[in-house]
């Protein structure tokens, strides 16, 4: 009974344990990760064809500016000077992003040029490097004042004129940085609320999208300073399809649902529509914004292309605009996700803490049951107290988006408080005390590598000095008669502490493991 080490046997299931919880990490996150991944991409692809609108745009109002000055000389300046500020403020999101691929040691595949997704599940590169404890760091106080100032040199650029107010409005909404209510109703510091404790990929995406506000920011502007003189602004030929799904992913079997829009809502009326080969109905799919309703089923799992084209009248001559958009399937549910927070047992007669899920489905529709579970209150969140019986069966039930019904089942070994070990000073086993702190000692019971808090009480133990009969105490302490036989012990003598007895505020605990004291004195 040495020093109070884990014994091999312990050692292994400490590591199994750990093994598991590792891999049911991965296993929940992997897909989430991915998602957001994809999300960058979509964003970053964003950001690359608005770069090329805007430039355009830009060149356009130059060319205007020099040819009528005293319309547009004053637009064509302001635009310039928006495309300067939202450079700079575009290149230092991007050395923030370049930054956390560094620091995370995240490289992009040559041959795919896509991000490690999957592998993006550091959460402590920007809370290292933005945060110290609830405040913010000097990097971090650098990213708000960045953004700030970038708010500032735009509304600079639009000054005071009553036309841009609403401009600025949108764009003031569109970069808030004000102090969030997380679900706890705490008010959170919006750079911690939106970066801290979020894995890479999340906060890579995040910086992808804060750089698209940007890009979009400056379309807006631009189309602004341009108003409607220009006749690329009015004519549908600068318009684009957008298809607006309901949500971004669907079950195998269930019908896509969702809108094509023109990039600009106009009561303009197609005279044709064409959407996966076949022609609609404009009667019936067209609403009074010229939004066109889609509905048709999704396929097999796994990502499509959803094609077509509006055709309009423009100028006495058919126009054709492209529809192109992506969605993607994803398969149905059919297993719940059971874990105990603690380990892969339960505890018989304390609270163990259960996460249960079910892939897809919102915690308000799942549910559980089991003899002696009970929801925490926090999404997802459960205890389980068990109390006879060797195994306790949770059963979990969702209901689907379509209605229908999933359910499954998982079982638990249920298992008694392993036996404490008996303490004295700190100590656990065999080791040496001076006879004085022997005397005035105070016997504990600890639970070692026991992964709840369960405080014990020792309420009795017997003391054995070689030679001398066996000495029954109560309570934690050393009775008088066991004090007068430890006055007798010699020097170098093994005293024994054995029969610890102790009490918790729920399960009956076993006796505490003996501890055998040398006196140094």
């Amino acid at each position: 009974m040495a020093g109070g080490k884990a014994s091999a046997r312990q050692k292994m299931i400490n590591l199994m344990y750990l093994v598991f919880i590792a891999m049911m990490a991965m296993n929940m996150s992997k897909e989430v990760l991915s998602a957001f991944g994809l999300m960058e991409a979509k964003f970053a692809e964003s950001n690359v064809d608005t770069s090329d609108k805007n430039m355009a745009l830009l060149e356009d109002l130059k060319t205007k500016g020099s040819e009528k000055p005293e319309e547009f000389a004053v637009p064509a300046n302001k635009a310039s000077e928006m495309s300067n500020v939202s450079d700079k403020f575009y290149k230092y999101i991007e050395t923030l992003k370049v930054d956390l691929l560094k620091k995370g040691q995240y490289s992009i595949d040559p041959e795919t040029g896509k991000l490690p997704f999957e592998a993006m599940d550091k959460t402590d590169i920007l809370d290292e490097a933005w945060f110290t404890g609830d405040r913010l760091s000097k990097n971090g106080e650098a990213v708000m004042a960045a953004i700030d100032t970038y708010k500032k040199d735009v509304k600079a650029i639009l000054g005071t004129d009553v036309k841009y107010n609403k401009a600025i409005e949108s764009f003031e909404k569109r970069f808030s940085t004000e102090k969030v209510k997380n679900k706890d109703g705490k008010n959170l510091d919006w750079l911690a609320y939106n970066f801290q404790g979020f894995p890479a990929i999340a906060s890579y995406t995040k910086l992808t999208a804060m750089q698209n506000d940007v890009k979009v920011t400056e379309a807006n502007m631009f189309n602004l300073f341009l108003g409607n003189t220009l006749d690329a602004a009015v004519s549908l030929n600068k318009y684009k399809a957008i298809v607006l799904a309901d949500k971004s992913a669907f079950f195998a079997g269930e019908k896509f649902q969702g809108k094509v829009v023109l990039g600009k809502y106009a009561n303009v009326t197609p005279t044709k529509l064409d959407v996966q080969g076949q022609e609609v109905d404009i009667a019936n799919a067209i609403d009074s914004t010229g939004a066109a309703k889609l509905d048709f089923n999704v396929g097999n799992v796994g990502e499509h292309t959803i094609s077509g084209k509006f055709t309009f009248l423009e100028d006495g001559k058919p126009l054709e605009i492209p529809i192109e958009a992506n969605y993607v399937v994803v398969p149905r549910p059919n297993s719940a996700t059971i874990s105990a927070d603690k380990m892969n047992v339960v505890y018989r007669g304390v609270a163990n803490p259960m996460t249960i899920s079910f892939a897809g489905v919102p915690d308000n529709k799942v549910s559980a049951s089991a003899s002696g579970l009970k929801k925490s209150g926090k999404s997802g969140k459960y205890t389980m107290v068990p109390t006879s019986g060797r195994e306790v069966t949770i059963n979990v039930s969702a209901t689907l988006d379509d209605g229908s019904k999933a359910s499954d089942k998982k079982t638990f070994r249920i298992k008694d408080i392993p036996a404490p070990f008996g303490e004295m000073a700190g100590k656990t086993g065999a080791f040496k005390l001076p006879r004085r702190n022997v005397e005035i000692g105070k016997v504990k019971a600890v639970l070692k590598d026991f992964d709840f808090e369960l405080p014990l009480t020792v309420t009795g133990f017997k003391f054995k000095v070689p030679g001398q009969p066996s000495v029954t105490c109560s309570g934690s302490k050393l009775s008088g008669q066991a004090k007068a036989a430890l006055r007798k012990a010699k020097r170098g003598a093994s005293v024994q502490i054995f029969d610890i007895k102790s009490k918790s505020s729920g399960p009956k605990i076993k006796p505490a493991a003996p501890i055998i004291i040398e006196l140094s004195n």
